[in-house]
């Protein structure tokens, strides 16, 4: 086993890390749920559980054009919002809870989409994680948002141990920089997506290889700690 790792060795890989996360992709914020508003992002947040991004961006225009505001999502006829969404899946349940967050979006919030976690958490369909994504894209508040991506290159890389994704977003909060929490979502999800692939990680191409503990490890193998 590897010599463990102190506090102040890994908060300087940490940075390390992000300085070469940024190096390669840059500090931009990029949401890749395409949207208008706050509204239509929250809507393809719901809409993006156990589906991709890229498939909901192919369903969301005709769906925004048809329901163009809060306000119809929330007068929509559920069998008919079922129809409109049912190729991304869990469509019943989507529906429902589009319905009953815009209801609420237009009763209580006035149609506009609230700032708070406790607010954005009272809305059928938005946990954590989708408040999080409203937050940092829409209103720049500092939110780390765990998906299976961040879960996965989080643990891989040894700053979270955690299953649970809250449980993994607190660990984050401790140990990334408070100003890299919205980019760490948005870089991870591109390495996830091209050089850390969950089945087929390509480690030697990774310009992280060095500074991650678990590079070279099969896909089922745990890094010990």
């Amino acid at each position: 086993m590897a010599k463990r790792e102190t506090k102040a060795e890994r908060q300087a890989r940490v940075l390390k890390v992000l300085e070469a996360l940024d190096r390669e992709y840059g500090t931009s914020y990029v949401c890749y749920l395409n949207h208008e508003n706050p509204w239509q992002l929250l809507i393809a947040v719901i809409l993006s559980a156990q589906c991709t991004d890229a498939r909901v961006n192919m369903v969301t225009p005709d769906l925004f054009k048809k329901y163009d505001s809060p306000k119809k999502f929330a007068e929509a006829d559920l069998k008919e919002l079922e129809k409109d969404i049912h190729s991304l899946g869990f469509y019943h349940m989507k529906a429902k809870n589009i319905i009953s967050c815009c209801q609420d979006l237009v009763e209580k919030f006035g149609g506009e989409v609230p700032r708070t976690m406790e607010e954005l958490t009272s809305l059928a369909g938005v946990g954590r994680k989708t408040a999080n994504v409203i937050r940092g894209n829409i209103y720049h508040e500092p939110s780390i948002v765990v998906d299976t991506h961040v879960k996965r290159i989080s643990r891989k890389l040894g700053f979270a141990k955690e299953e649970d994704p809250e449980k993994i977003e607190y660990e984050l909060m401790k140990v990334l920089p408070k100003e890299h929490w919205i980019l760490w979502n948005i870089q991870i999800i591109t390495l996830g997506r091209s050089i850390c692939i969950a089945r087929n990680p390509k480690c030697s191409q990774c310009f992280l290889e060095k500074l991650c503990p678990s590079a070279g490890l099969e896909p089922s193998q745990k890094r010990e700690d």
